[in-house]
């Protein structure tokens, strides 16, 4: 996951719409069951997936009261702890 790539899916996000990156989520999983698609390309298409749900979870949280920079801090302290887990 890349915070600047986060930071700036929300900035979209609250710009537009949620919406849009939900679409856009449904379109990348749909394409990674595409038969004949290189472990190149999956692993691009994952890694655009997991900042695309990152930001969602940010927004989630910025929605509820947090401020952006804590939001973002949070989002990242809690994947890092559950890389620290495996």
């Amino acid at each position: 996951m890349r915070l600047p790539v986060i930071k700036r899916v929300n900035s979209f996000i609250q710009e537009h719409d949620q919406d849009y990156i939900e679409k856009t989520i449904e379109v990348l999983e749909y394409i990674c069951e595409s038969r004949g698609i290189k472990d190149e390309e999956l692993d691009t298409i994952g890694e655009l997936l997991s900042n695309m749900y990152g930001a969602l979870e940010v927004n989630k949280d910025i929605k509820s009261g947090t401020p952006e920079r804590e939001a973002l801090n949070a989002f990242m302290q809690r994947v890092l702890g559950s890389i620290d887990k495996e």
